[in-house]
C-alpha cells in the first residue's frame, strides 16, 4: 500500500514539474518582465534609501515620495535621451548606409597602397563587404522602428519595477518562509551580498559608459571624424564588454576615420589610448568601488545568452544576472581551500605564552548580545 501511493506520489509530481514547466514556457514573456523589473528594483534600492535620507529641517522624504522622484528622474533623462540623442544616431545611420558602399572602393585604394597589400585579394573582399555593408545598414534603419514598438513592454516594466520597490520586502519575506530558519538565514545574507556588488556594479557600469560615451562624441566631433555620434554611442554601449567592446568599436572608429585620413585616425587611437590610462588610473578606482570578479569570458558568454533568449533587454540583464550567479555559487558551491596555519607563527606565539609572566585572572564579563546583520540598506 506504502509503495503504491509512494508510486502515485511520484507520479503527480512529475506531472506538476512538466506542467510548471510548460506554463513556464508559454508565459516566458511575463517572466521576463517580472524578472527584469524585479532586478531593476533591486540595483535602484540604494537609490530610493539614500533619497529618503534626505533632510530638509526635520521632513524627510517617504519611500512612495522618494520611489516617485526616481521614477521622474529616471523617466526625465531616458526623455532627454530619445530626444537629443536618437535624431542624430538614425541620421547618421542613414547617411552610413548610404556613404559607405560608394567609399569601399576608395578605402581599398588606400588599403592598396601600403606594402604587400595587393597580395591579400582586396578587390574581391571590397565587393562582398559593399554588398554586406548596404545591407547590414538597410536592416537596422528598417529595424529602428520595431525597437520602438516595445515602450509599451518598457512602461509594464516602469509599474512592475515601481511595485517591486514598494512592496518588494515583503514578497521578499515571505518567499524566505518556505525555507527552514538556518538555510533561510544563510540565503539572505548570500542575497544581501548580492544585492550589494550588484547595484555598485550595474550603478558604476552605467557611469563609465556614460563617461566613454560623452567624451568619444566630443573628441571625434573635435576631430571632425564622419558619424561620430553614432560612433560615440557605440562606444559607450560596447563598453560593457571588457576589453573586446572597447577593440571593436575602436578598430570601427578608426577605419571611419581612415576614409578621410590617416591622420585622423591617428587621433582617434591616441583619444583611446589616453581615455583608457585615465580610466584605468582615476574613474574605475573611484566609480567601481565594489567588483563583482567575473572574468571577461563571463561576461560574454552571459551577454550572448541573453541577446539569443531577451534581444536588447536580455542584454541589458545579463551581467548583472551573471554577478547574483556568481555570488551564489561563491557561497553554495565554490569550495574554498583553508588558509595554512603558519608553524613558525605557531611555535612563537606558544614561546610567548610561555616566557611571559602570569597574569592574575580578570573579573568574568558580562555576556555580549549576538550582532545580529542588518540589511545595508538600513545603516
Amino acid at each position: 500500500m506504502r509503495s503504491s501511493s509512494s508510486v502515485r506520489g511520484a507520479i503527480l509530481f512529475t506531472f506538476a514539474v512538466a506542467l510548471g514547466l510548460v506554463l513556464a514556457w508559454r508565459l516566458l514573456p511575463v517572466l521576463e518582465l517580472v524578472y527584469v523589473s524585479a532586478l531593476f528594483a533591486v540595483v535602484m534600492m540604494p537609490l530610493v534609501q539614500n533619497i529618503m535620507r534626505l533632510r530638509i529641517g526635520r521632513w524627510s522624504p517617504s519611500r512612495p515620495l522618494a520611489i516617485v522622484a526616481l521614477v521622474l528622474a529616471v523617466s526625465l533623462s531616458i526623455s532627454l535621451l530619445l530626444v537629443f540623442a536618437l535624431p542624430p544616431v538614425l541620421r547618421d545611420i542613414k547617411l552610413f548606409g548610404a556613404d559607405l558602399p560608394r567609399r569601399i572602393p576608395h578605402i581599398v585604394d588606400k588599403i592598396k597602397s601600403l606594402p604587400l597589400a595587393d597580395r591579400l585579394g582586396f578587390d574581391s573582399i571590397a565587393a562582398q563587404g559593399e554588398s554586406a555593408a548596404a545591407s547590414t545598414a538597410q536592416y537596422l534603419l528598417a529595424s529602428a522602428p520595431l525597437w520602438l514598438s516595445r515602450v509599451f513592454d518598457l512602461f509594464t516594466a516602469i509599474i512592475l519595477c515601481v511595485y517591486f520597490m514598494l512592496e518588494g520586502e515583503f514578497l521578499y519575506s515571505y518567499l524566505l518562509s518556505f525555507l527552514p530558519p538556518g538555510s533561510r538565514e544563510r540565503l539572505a545574507r548570500t542575497l544581501v551580498v548580492a544585492e550589494v556588488r550588484v547595484s555598485r556594479w550595474f550603478i558604476g557600469q552605467i557611469a563609465l559608459m556614460l563617461t566613454l560615451g560623452v567624451t568619444s562624441v566630443i573628441a571625434f566631433a573635435a576631430l571632425h571624424v564622419r558619424y561620430f555620434f553614432l560612433l560615440g554611442v557605440l562606444m559607450g554601449l560596447f563598453n560593457i564588454i571588457p576589453v573586446a567592446g572597447g577593440i571593436i568599436t575602436i578598430a570601427l572608429a578608426a577605419a571611419v576615420a581612415a576614409m578621410d585620413s590617416w591622420t585622423k585616425m591617428a587621433g582617434v587611437l591616441v583619444f583611446y589610448l589616453v581615455y583608457l590610462q585615465i580610466e584605468n588610473g582615476v574613474l574605475t578606482p573611484r566609480i567601481m568601488r565594489s567588483r563583482v570578479h567575473l572574468m571577461g569570458l563571463s561576461v560574454l558568454i552571459a551577454l550572448l545568452t541573453g541577446t539569443a533568449l531577451a534581444g536588447v533587454v536580455g542584454a541589458m540583464v545579463a551581467v548583472p544576472t551573471a554577478a547574483l550567479i556568481a555570488v551564489i555559487l561563491d557561497e553554495y558551491i565554490v569550495q574554498k581551500d583553508a588558509a595554512p596555519s603558519d608553524p613558525l607563527a605557531a611555535t612563537g606565539s606558544s614561546t610567548a605564552s610561555a616566557v611571559a609572566p602570569a597574569q592574575s585572572p580578570e573579573p568574568p564579563h558580562a555576556p555580549s548580545q549576538p550582532q545580529i546583520p542588518t540589511h545595508p540598506a538600513s545603516r
